[in-house]
C-alpha cells in the first residue's frame, strides 16, 4: 500500500530534518565554536597578562583598548569575564562560566597560556638606571608632527597611540608617550616580533651556526621521502614555505589554534601539510616564524633561558635595548612570531641597527649583507624576510610611496600598527605602538602622513619614486 500524501509530505519533513541536523553537525565539527570560544578566552587572559604584569597597565584600561575594542570579540565580549590574580601573577577568563583559560606570568619570560610553567631560572638582568624624561622635540614642527600623530578622530576607528620615538642620524630627536607609558615601559610588538626573530637567525649566520640555504633542520622533515624535507630557512623566513597554516584571525584557523591552544606551537606547525611547492607560493602565517623560533632554541641550547641569554649577549644588550621581554610556549619555544614585548626606545634602537647595516659602531651584530638580504624583495609581494618594503610593485607598495614614504623604506609591522619605520634616505627611524585597532591597515594614512611630517620637519623632502 502507498502512503498517502499527507503521510508522505511528513516522511519527506522529516527526511529534510534529519539532513538539516546532519549537516549542522558537520558545520559545527568542521569549523569548532568552541574552539574559537576557547581562543576567544585566551586571547582576553594573554593580553590582560601581558599589559598588566609585563607593561604594567591598568587592567581596565588593557580590557577597553585591547580587548573590547577587538571587532574579533564583538560578538562574545558581553559574556566575557576576567579575574586577575595578583598574588599568583595570573589572569583567569571564560565565557558565560565555560570555555576557560588563563595565563601566567614569571619575571623575565613573560605570560605563558595554560598550565603553570615549569620552573625556569631567573637570569641575572642590568641593573636598571633610573627612568629618563622623554625628549622634547627640538623643533615647533616636529612637536607639530607629534600632536598630529597622536591626535584622535572624532568617531571610531580611533588611534590610541601609546608611544613614538623618532632616530635621526642614531639619535633620538623627538618622542611622545600616552599618559599610562613612559620611556621603558615594554610595549607588545605582535608581528615586529618576526623582525627579531629575523636577527636572531642571522646573528646565528654570522656564528656558522646557521644557513638560511640549507634545508631546515626540523626533525619531523628529515626523511627524503618527505615533501616537507626541502623546506629551506629561508623560506620560513620569507613565508614561502608553502605549509598548510593559514592565517585569519578568525579563531577557526590553524594559527588561533596554534598561538592559543596549543603548548608546543611549533610541533603543531611542524606536523602541517604542504599546500604548495616550497619556493613558489607567498601566504604569509606566523606558523613559519614559529618553526624558525624553535630552529633558534635549539641551535642555542634548547631551553627557554638558554634563548634569554643568547638574544641578551649577542642582541639586546649590544644594541642598547634594556626593556625587553620574549615569552615562551610551554614547550620551551620563543613566540617570536608575535610576543616580544620592548620599549618604545628599544624598538627604536633595533630599527637603528638595521639603519646602520647590522652594525652597532665598529661591533658587526648581523653579517655583511644580510640587511639587503633581509629588505630584498620575496617573489610577488611587498614582504621580504621579517619586514615589508617599498620597494615593489604592489598596489600597497605604490600607495605609500605616493603619501610620503620614501620607495627606499622598509618596515617592521604588527597587528593594531606597531611600526618601526627605516628610511636609509633621510637617516630615519621612527618606532611607533599603540592599540590603534583598524584592521587591515591600522592607520597606515596615519602612518605615512607622520613619516612625510617628519621628512618635512628635519629639512629634507623624500626622492622622486
Amino acid at each position: 500500500m502507498k502512503p498517502s500524501g499527507q503521510a508522505a509530505g511528513r516522511t519527506r519533513r522529516r527526511l529534510i530534518g534529519v539532513l538539516l541536523i546532519g549537516a549542522a553537525l558537520i558545520g559545527i565539527l568542521a569549523f569548532r565554536p568552541d574552539r574559537a570560544l576557547r581562543v576567544g578566552t585566551a586571547v582576553v587572559s594573554e593580553a590582560l597578562c601581558g599589559g598588566v604584569f609585563v607593561s604594567g597597565r591598568a587592567p581596565d584600561r588593557v580590557f577597553a583598548e585591547d580587548i573590547a575594542a577587538n571587532p574579533g570579540l564583538k560578538l562574545i565580549r558581553r559574556h566575557l569575564h576576567y579575574a586577575i590574580d595578583f598574588k599568583q601573577h595570573a589572569v583567569h577568563a571564560n565565557w558565560l562560566g565555560l570555555f576557560r583559560s588563563t595565563a601566567y606570568f614569571q619575571p623575565g619570560y613573560g605570560c605563558t597560556l595554560g598550565s603553570l610553567p615549569e620552573h625556569r631560572p631567573p637570569l641575572q638582568r642590568p641593573t636598571e638606571a633610573s627612568p629618563e624624561p622623554a625628549i622634547e622635540p627640538g623643533s615647533p614642527a616636529l612637536q607639530a608632527a607629534l600632536a598630529r600623530a597622536f591626535a584622535e578622530p572624532s568617531r571610531p576607528p580611533f588611534r590610541r597611540i601609546h608611544a613614538i620615538v623618532i632616530m635621526r642620524d642614531g639619535r633620538i630627536i623627538a618622542e611622545r608617550y600616552a599618559n599610562d607609558v613612559g620611556v621603558d615601559t615594554p610595549l607588545l610588538g605582535f608581528s615586529v616580533s618576526k623582525s627579531v626573530t629575523n636577527a636572531l637567525v642571522g646573528i646565528l649566520v654570522r656564528q656558522h651556526r646557521l644557513d638560511v640555504e640549507h634545508r631546515a633542520p626540523v626533525a619531523a622533515w628529515d626523511h627524503a621521502d618527505d615533501p616537507r624535507h626541502a623546506i629551506t630557512l629561508d623560506q620560513l623566513l620569507r613565508m614561502t614555505s608553502g605549509l598548510d597554516l593559514t592565517e585569519s584571525d578568525t579563531g577557526f584557523d590553524p594559527v588561533s589554534r596554534m598561538l592559543f591552544l596549543e603548548r608546543d606551537m611549533a610541533g603543531f606547525a611542524e606536523r602541517a601539510r604542504l599546500r604548495h611547492k616550497p619556493g613558489e607560493v607567498w601566504e604569509y602565517t606566523s606558523g613559519n616564524t614559529l618553526i624558525a623560533s624553535a630552529i633558534i632554541r635549539d641551535a642555542v641550547g634548547g631551553k627557554a633561558q638558554d634563548v634569554l641569554r643568547f638574544a641578551r649577549d649577542e642582541l639586546f644588550k649590544p644594541v642598547g635595548m634594556r626593556h625587553v621581554v620574549i615569552e615562551f610556549d610551554a614547550a620551551g619555544t620563543p613566540i617570536g612570531s608575535t610576543r616580544i614585548y620592548a620599549s618604545a626606545r628599544d624598538w627604536a634602537r633595533f630599527g637603528q641597527l638595521y639603519l646602520d647595516d647590522g652594525k652597532v659602531g665598529d661591533k658587526r651584530i648581523l653579517p655583511p649583507g644580510w640587511v639587503a638580504y633581509s629588505t630584498r624583495r620575496t617573489l610577488d609581494s611587498d614582504y621580504a624576510a621579517g619586514f615589508w618594503i617599498n620597494a615593489s610593485d604592489t598596489a600597497n607598495a605604490r600607495w605609500r610611496v605616493r603619501h610620503g614614504m620614501p620607495a627606499d623604506t622598509f618596515y617592521a609591522s604588527g597587528l593594531n600598527g606597531q611600526r618601526i619605520v627605516v628610511v636609509p634616505s633621510q637617516h630615519l627611524v621612527i618606532a611607533r605602538l599603540g592599540s590603534t585597532i583598524d584592521p587591515p591597515n591600522y592607520d597606515m594614512p596615519g602612518l605615512a602622513r607622520l613619516v612625510s611630517d617628519v621628512i618635512a620637519a628635519t629639512g629634507n623632502t623624500p626622492p622622486a619614486p
